[in-house]
């Protein structure tokens, strides 16, 4: 799908982005916002400051929201939760109970930023429930495909307790005579991918925009050793992101005995935050899996999008930002889901022949480094990469998605939204006041 041609001449308008506690779901709207701010709009984000300055910089204006963080006392997961329970409990536990906390600065915040439209998170319902109700147009930031792909056509009990639990929480928080399901904007989905990836959508499909990855430069979050990659050997990165680090500890062992008994023909990074493999203080960030280790390095964190752009495979748990972001840069992949849409981006990857999927449960080192000699060594998987690449990087990204922005902005009467009353929990956190109105 080709880029859209720009709106000519669109006045200055305000974009309010609504995005949860998670890394992979705000690092898609940098691009987009930094776009928007370069062709004169305004930019803010409701949302967690302490997540989201993070990631952008601390001159960027967000709007405190209250919530549970993933991971965190009522929504710390048990990583042996699967399949539908782990559906269940990422809607139950999770993401309706920082729906109705974030309810509040969500509405001050459009109270007070007035914008023209809300970017909500398909995740974050409060973006379009409360948007809904104050009569502000909305779209939605889809991070993931599989919420339109019919991931739930062959489990009907759950798709209707699903659209039953969206109905619920719009009596709390929404207008009880709304009728837009609030993962899917009636006016604009923008979906951070494509159909050489995802295949054709199974629902809202006349709404979705495929824009592709939305690929931004990062503040540093890491010290990253460099020096240590041999550019004359190819490299391999493992990773399984943020969330899923307290199920990792076994497959990341199985990892690292798979790529020693290759230490002859690659090097390895390895991102551990738990130090499962390191056993090192809190304060260590970086180190070799053993004094002097010239094959594989361990870490707590790395500067991913950088990394990529010098490795030539990833084992990842098919989080959707971490495949996008590998297949940008033409990269095969061994993928090993774990829970929630990461079946269906492993099935996405699969069918595209851009790598092979791996059971994270039950893999050993010998399967694995199976599954990586042939990503490697078959020039097909790298072949389908760089196709989903090519794919990505027509569809226009960030720009793409500044641009249909822009366009529903245009097309939307501009609203006066009364000022939600005062004496909530929520508060106002900005470090650019010139960003403010």
């Amino acid at each position: 799908m080709s880029e859209p041609s720009r709106t000519r001449e669109v006045p200055p308008r305000r974009f309010l982005f609504v995005v949860p506690p998670l890394v992979g779901h705000v690092n898609p709207t940098l691009g987009v916002a930094a776009e928007l701010t370069a062709r004169g709009h305004q930019v803010a984000w409701a949302g967690m400051p302490e997540v989201v300055q993070r990631l952008t910089g601390q001159g960027a204006t967000v709007y405190r929201c209250a919530g549970p963080v993933l991971g965190e006392g009522g929504a710390d997961r048990p990583p042996d939760v699967r399949g539908p329970a782990a559906l269940k409990f990422l809607w139950e536990r999770f993401l309706v109970p920082l729906a109705e906390a974030m309810a509040p600065g969500v509405a001050k915040a459009i109270g007070e930023f007035r914008p023209d439209v809300v970017i909500a998170d398909q995740q974050t319902v409060a973006g379009g429930l409360v948007a809904e109700r104050l009569g502000v147009r909305w779209a939605t930031s889809a991070t993931t495909s599989a919420e339109f792909t019919g991931a739930l056509d062959g489990m009907p009990k759950i798709d209707a307790w699903l659209d039953g639990l969206m109905a619920e929480v719009r009596g709390r928080i929404g207008d009880p005579k709304g009728t837009a399901d609030p993962r899917f904007s009636p006016d604009l989905v923008l979906a951070f991918t494509t159909e050489e990836l995802a295949g054709r959508p199974a629902r809202a499909g006349d709404r979705i925009h495929y824009v592709g990855p939305s690929i931004a430069e990062r503040p540093a979050t890491a010290d990253f050793p460099w020096a240590w990659l041999d550019p004359a050997r190819p490299a391999v990165l493992v990773t399984l992101g943020t969330a899923n680090t307290d199920a990792g500890a076994r497959f990341l062992t199985e990892c690292l005995e798979a790529v020693r008994a290759r230490a002859d023909r690659f090097q390895t990074v390895i991102v551990d935050p738990d130090g499962v493999l390191t056993r090192a203080t809190p304060d260590v960030r970086n180190a070799p899996a053993a004094p002097d280790d010239k094959d594989v390095l361990v870490c707590r964190y790395v500067p991913q999008l950088a990394l990529l752009k010098r490795v030539n495979a990833v084992v990842c748990h098919a989080g959707h930002n971490t495949v996008c972001e590998t297949l940008w840069h033409g990269v095969p992949l061994v993928v090993a889901p774990i829970r929630d849409d990461q079946p269906v981006v492993a099935a996405q990857v699969v069918d595209a022949g851009a790598g092979i999927r791996v059971r994270f449960g039950r893999v050993r080192a010998a399967a694995l480094g199976e599954a990586l000699d042939a990503v490697l060594d078959e020039p097909r998987y790298r072949a389908a990469a760089e196709r989903v690449s090519a794919s990505f990087r027509t569809a226009g990204g960030a720009t793409a998605a500044a641009t249909h922005l822009e366009r529903l902005a245009t097309a939307s009467a501009v609203t006066h939204v009364e000022r939600p009353a005062t004496g909530t929990a929520a508060t106002h956190t900005t470090t650019n006041p010139g960003g403010e109105r």
